[in-house]
């Protein structure tokens, strides 16, 4: 479970009661998108004949320039999350981020879900000694990869949800 229980208005696009700009909407998903590409080689080395992640990501980019609609980059997020069912470990985690960032255009809180797996994935490709460093550098790395626009909006976020994604965000 990656979503509050309650929706926080910052992640709500103004037209639907909330706070967010549609140009803050897009930059979640960039940035999304770009968590998930980060890891995405740890799908494809397990299933490279498998385009479904990779295809959600686009699907994200292009929601992003109004190429195509938000149920199209919606429905890539789910097949993306559809090619994990059958794996484990970074793959499968790779997976599910790649189906997050698809889903931010329908939700714009579904953001925090690609960092969160993103981070799980590089904590599952390595030794367990090693995962506490490997996913707190992936949370450095993402960190860096934000917008001035949304730096402390995706903060606050990751401090407010930390407990319901895995901690990982520590």
């Amino acid at each position: 479970m990656i979503l509050p229980s309650v929706r926080d208005p910052r992640f709500v696009t103004i037209r639907r009661g909330g706070s967010l700009t549609d140009e803050d909407h897009r930059l979640l998903a960039l940035w999304a998108a770009t968590c998930a590409e980060h890891v995405l080689h740890l799908f494809e080395s397990a299933q490279p004949g498998d385009p479904r992640p990779r295809e959600a990501i686009e699907y994200a980019r292009a929601w992003t320039r109004g190429e195509v609609g938000m149920m199209q980059s919606r429905a890539a997020g789910g097949h993306a999350m559809g090619a994990a069912r059958e794996l484990r470990g970074p793959a499968r985690h790779a997976a599910f981020t790649a189906g997050q960032a698809g889903a931010v255009a329908h939700v714009a809180a579904h953001e925090l879900g690609a960092a969160a797996y993103a981070i799980k994935a590089v904590r599952a490709d390595v030794p367990e000694k090693f995962s506490t460093a490997a996913g707190e550098r992936e949370c450095q790395w993402q960190r860096r990869q934000l917008p001035d626009e949304i730096h402390e909006l995706v903060l606050d976020d990751q401090r407010l949800r930390n407990d319901i994604c895995w901690s990982v965000f520590n």
